[in-house]
């Protein structure tokens, strides 16, 4: 039998250094045939092998938590044991399963999502702060409830959850991260996965979701205001577009993109749609109350603010009056927009190049590191 998932974006037909498409939108049918992965231990080579995308989440839940008979100690993990490029990411089936803490639950992975932040850690821009090598990378993480700790007040066993499991994204992040079979995290961090998406779709929103309200809630965003979104098509900013429409009720909506991301854009809910090709928006005679930079260009963001307004940096250097902060994971986020998500009002965007394969975790991590990507770069199946 053969089911569908919606809510991301159709096929492009490259993978980099451009994308190009001539229409985007958000309700489509991707169909895969059912097959297994196969691991390929210590080289993550790409290998592209077909998917079956389940778009029941109880079934899928249920599914999952069957396959898990017993805990093994070992497990399947992506790895590195140095800083660097691609090629320091190998496959390990020797690594042990992490204990659970008090006031943690251990995951049985189903899907997990890149962010840039992991590119930056795996090159070692923050090592000060990181947790020992080697490294089990991956902070967004979508899967079952396998074992719970005493601590544990909510989550059971056979709950289909989602969650950033990193609270402090460049303090200690765990040295096992989402890119293997299990994964430990404090419950406080993770909440019911949305029931109406799957796990690919779910797994691709936890990070990015978080960034994109947190930073919307420290420039004291509100209804009536306006809003300018630099990489609107991007995985934050996707989600700054949807957040600013349908949860603080922006008055208007500027994006940009490239030329055929115009329309995905739109369908987000931009009033106003930039091609930054042929356009420099910082000419733009209108200002905008608040202006979300989620790709690096401040010293051009606070051209376009009101006076009074507020320039959100995520990278980049940072020009007056722009700032920057850096997430903080958290449960309750995620429970307070899951209805927004449920409703369909908000609408993940999983990046059409994937899902990726296990096997494709260096391509994956490869392609998030080109800044072309559009919505989220989801690794799924987990072996």
């Amino acid at each position: 039998m053969e089911t569908t998932m919606t809510t991301a974006v159709p096929k492009l037909t490259t993978l980099h250094p451009r994308i190009s498409s001539n229409s985007f939108s958000l309700r489509f049918s991707l169909t895969f045939p059912a097959k297994k992965t196969a691991l390929v231990k210590h080289t993550c080579s790409p290998s592209r092998i077909p998917l079956r995308v389940s778009a029941s989440s109880q079934s899928q839940a249920a599914a999952e938590a069957t396959k898990v008979s017993s805990i093994p100690s070992e497990m399947k993990a992506c790895v590195y044991g140095e800083y660097g490029g691609v090629e320091v990411l190998k496959f390990d089936d020797k690594v042990s399963v992490p204990e659970v803490k008090e006031d943690q639950v251990l995951i049985k992975v189903v899907a997990a999502a890149l962010n840039p932040v992991d590119a930056k850690r795996r090159q070692g821009k923050f090592k000060a702060t990181d947790s020992p090598l080697p490294t089990v990378p991956g902070y967004d993480v979508a899967g079952v409830v396998v074992k719970v700790g005493n601590q544990v007040k909510e989550l059971k066993e056979g709950d289909a959850v989602y969650g950033n499991i990193n609270e402090k994204a460049l303090e200690g992040p765990k040295q096992f991260g989402s890119l293997a079979e299990y994964t430990a995290v404090e419950e406080k961090l993770l909440a019911l996965k949305p029931k109406n998406l799957d796990f690919i779709q779910a797994a691709g929103l936890p990070l990015a979701i978080e960034t994109a309200y947190e930073g919307l809630e420290r420039t004291g965003f509100s209804a009536g205001k306006s809003i300018l979104v630099l990489n609107g098509a991007g995985g934050v900013g996707s989600l700054v577009i949807q957040l600013a429409k349908h949860v603080f009720g922006a008055s208007r909506i500027a994006a940009t993109s490239s030329t055929g991301k115009l329309e995905l854009l739109k369908s987000l809910g931009a009033d106003l749609a930039i091609d930054y090709t042929k356009e420099n928006f910082e000419d733009l005679p209108e200002k905008f109350d608040v202006v979300y930079d989620a790709i690096g260009q401040c010293d051009k963001a606070v051209k376009v603010v009101k006076e009074g307004g507020s320039v959100v940096a995520l990278t980049g250097a940072v020009t007056p009056p722009g700032f920057r902060f850096v997430v903080t994971s958290n449960g309750n986020t995620l429970k307070t927009l899951n209805p927004y998500l449920e409703s369909g009002k908000i609408k993940p965007v999983v990046d059409p190049k994937g899902p990726f394969t296990f096997s494709q975790v260096a391509e994956a991590f490869s392609y998030i590191e080109t800044n072309r990507a559009t919505g989220k770069v989801v690794i799924h199946p987990i072996p």
